[in-house]
Parts: C-alpha cells; structure tokens; sequence
C-alpha cells in the first residue's frame, strides 16, 4: 500500500499487509522512510512548514455557499444539513465520512466484504484501471446536478484535497462520484489513515470531517498518493498564507 500521511507532529503509514500502523516521527528525512510499493510510490516525511489541521480550519473559516441547496449526509437522512462552500483557491464543506470500497477488487473490498460494491470507480488511473479504494487515499463528490456541478467550480478527478479530522489532516485526491444528492464519503484507505474504522459495512464516522478541495489543481499520476502529498502540503501552504492564519490558531474544539 502507499504511504499514508497524515499531516501533524507524525507521519501516519498504515501498512494493512502487516496488520499494524508504524508511527513515524515527522521529523525524519525522506531517506530515512523505506519504500512503498505501488504506482508513484514511495515515502516522504512532512515539511515542517506543513499547515496543521487547526490552522487549515481558521484558513477556512465560514461557509460561503457555492451550492444551490444542502446535501443529505446519507440517503436514508432525514434533512439535507451539508451545503457545499467555496472561497478562493477552494471548495469545502463538512461532513461524516462513509466508506467507499468500489474499484478494483481487493482483501477488504469486494463483493463480499461490501453488499454495495461496485468494481468500477468515476476516474481511472493512468493506466486505464479503476482506482483502488484499499491502496489510494481520494474522496468522493456528488454526481453533477442542478444542486451544484463540480467541475463548473474547478474540480476534476485527481484534484487535491486535504481531509481533516479532529487534529489530523490527510492529502488526498478526488477519486470517485456517488450519488446527486449525498456527500461525505472517503475511501477505505483514506478512513483506516484518519484512523477511522474503515470496514465498508460498519465503519466510517458520523460527524466532524471537513473536506478541502484546492480547485484548478490535479495530480498526475492519480495514483500517486505521494504526489498528492507533495501538491497537497504546497496548496495548503499557500492557502493558509493567503489567509494570514497564525500557527497558534485553534481548532473547532478549542
């Protein structure tokens, strides 16, 4: 599986094959992380200068609302409470996160371990195949409506996203569309990253994710979630400086 960083005091690298997660100080060098296999693969330790999730929070503030209406948080929701909010440089919006398990098949997501799996995902990697929801950290975006259209807003797939929870933040690409009139949804690799349960059937979180899109950007290859990492860390960079956010401000929860 690629590496997995989770952007704070530590480097975060799940390693599902081993059944354990490796806490890595976010001060050691890239040369001194061991390779991760796959596509674009490899490891790289944060920048110092990496924003933190409290200050991507303040960079972000309010919600001005960029979508014509509000999303349900699940199709089974009573009320739609998620409005998609946009600024300079980004579209946000906060939510839970479900877990997304369609793509190529895989130990943990399958039709087996998943009823709703679907072997097929919105965007493929650069090879032609469909992402894999186990290996890649993305997120996924409503399917275009006349609620709100993502690519009229500078969102495509592969487009960086930084996806923070309580005091972690993960990079991260867009990688799938699900349904017109639901959003907060993440892949299996992103959730078991953020450290939230990430089984298809029983895990995700309620509440408390925010979604940080930085629109006009794309990662390339799509499946390298170490370019995404690269990108990401500059984006967030720049969009907190843009907001003239100090490192010591706090989060939502204090």
């Amino acid at each position: 599986m690629e590496g997995l960083f989770l952007v704070l005091m530590r480097t975060v690298v799940p390693t599902a094959a081993l059944g354990a997660v490796l806490l890595v100080p976010g001060s050691l060098s890239a040369d001194a992380l061991p390779p991760a296999p796959g596509a674009g693969g490899g490891m790289r330790a944060p920048r110092a200068d990496a924003p933190t999730a409290a200050e991507l929070l303040a960079a972000v503030g309010g919600c001005v609302q960029v979508s014509r209406g509000a999303y349900r948080t699940d199709a089974s929701a009573a009320r739609e409470t998620v409005p998609v909010c946009g600024k300079t440089g980004v579209v946000h919006w906060k939510a839970d996160l479900d877990i997304d398990c369609d793509g190529r098949r895989g130990t943990h997501c399958n039709e087996r371990t998943d009823p709703y799996f679907s072997p097929m995902t919105a965007f493929t990697q650069s090879d032609g195949r469909y992402l894999s929801a186990e290996q890649l950290p993305f997120i996924v975006v409503p399917a275009p409506s006349s609620r709100w259209r993502y690519a009229d807003h500078g969102v495509k797939g592969g487009s960086v996203v930084a996806v923070v929870y309580r005091t972690q933040v993960l990079y991260a690409v867009v990688g799938d569309s699900g349904p017109a009139g639901v959003i907060g949804e993440a892949s299996y690799a992103a959730a078991e990253a953020l450290g939230i349960p990430p089984d298809p059937r029983t895990g995700g979180v309620a509440s408390g994710v925010t979604y940080i899109v930085f629109t006009g950007t794309r990662v390339q290859p799509i499946e390298s979630h170490r370019a995404a990492v690269i990108e990401g860390e500059r984006q967030a960079r720049a969009f907190v400086a843009r907001r003239g956010t100090a490192r010591t401000a706090p989060g939502p929860w204090g």
